[in-house]
């Protein structure tokens, strides 16, 4: 498995409703063994999370199904990342 950091970014139309979902959604990817990091940035502006993937594919995959994505209050880039 590869590591795809994915980068939250928050849109101005972001609903704070969503939160709680987004929270759930990356407690089962924990669960799964296949989210490693994840936590906001200290200035507010969004968050990051460090997931497990076979491939590019499957990690955009699981980023578009984040209810923070699903929502469109936040913009939701993915970056293979070959941190040792």
């Amino acid at each position: 498995m590869n590591r795809y950091l994915i980068l939250a970014m928050r849109r101005a139309q972001l609903d704070l409703t969503v939160v709680p979902r987004h929270l759930a959604y990356l407690d089962d990817l924990r669960g799964q063994g296949r989210l490693e990091l994840s936590g906001p940035f200290g200035d507010q502006s969004g968050g990051a999370y460090l997931v497990h993937a076979a491939d590019l594919a499957e990690a955009t995959a699981s980023a578009h199904n984040d209810p923070a994505h699903l929502s469109g209050g936040w913009q939701l880039t993915v970056y293979e990342w070959r941190a040792k």
